[in-house]
């Protein structure tokens, strides 16, 4: 069995270790965080380096998961480090569902009791959050984070480096642009622009992120 680094200390990578460890697949895991000097040794797993490790002197590690919040960083370092040779699994947490049909992209995780129905297409770098669901014939960009306890319905489209916020609900055949973020709660009944942030029940256009 290989052992698996994982890319960031905070919370969601904790939760993320939780993840990769139910699945019995890696004998260990270990961090990779700038901070690893301060947290080394106030986690129950190892942080073994800072986001720099030297790919030609790594011996140990062949797989890898970026747990970072912010989409753009996550996507980055995720290019960044298959770049380098490390292999980026889909990460599917013991209790979560995910359809024989449905396809992930390199290096996203699906976190317990989410689910992910059939012929869904997940991009690179997403997160299925905890007790999230993703419907049937739904096509998720990259580096997307589909929030604890948010529902997609079937055939929703959502752009790269969205976020749909907790708890918020989108009905079938919508189409999410790229870069909006969707407030926790929210419930969506109609098509969202590029890059903005909306919120409400029904949501509406809060402001405009660029």
């Amino acid at each position: 069995m290989s052992k698996l680094l994982i890319i960031g200390a905070g919370g969601h990578g904790k939760v993320v270790a939780d993840a990769a460890m139910s699945m019995k697949r890696w004998e260990a895991v270990a961090f990779l965080d700038d901070r690893y000097r301060e947290l080394d040794g106030s986690l129950p797993w190892p942080v073994v380096g800072n986001l720099e490790l030297d790919v030609k002197n790594n011996k140990e590690y062949t797989d890898f998961v970026v747990a970072i919040g912010e989409g753009s960083k996550r996507l980055e370092i995720l290019d960044r480090y298959i770049s380098q040779g490390f292999n980026a699994p889909v990460l599917i947490q013991t209790g979560a569902w995910v359809s024989p049909s449905a396809r992930l992209g390199a290096g996203s995780v699906v976190l317990a009791q989410a689910a992910v129905n059939a012929t869904a297409q997940i991009g690179r770098g997403c997160i299925i959050n905890t007790a999230a669901t993703v419907d049937h014939d739904c096509r998720i960009g990259n580096g997307v984070h589909i929030c604890p306890g948010a529902h997609l319905g079937g055939e929703v489209t959502v752009g790269d480096l969205s976020w749909i916020g907790i708890g918020a609900s989108v009905i079938q055949q919508i189409k999410i642009g790229e870069g909006v973020t969707i407030g926790a709660g929210s419930v969506v009944l109609s098509d969202v622009k590029d890059n903005l942030t909306v919120g409400g029940t029904p949501a509406r256009v809060i402001q405009h992120d660029v």
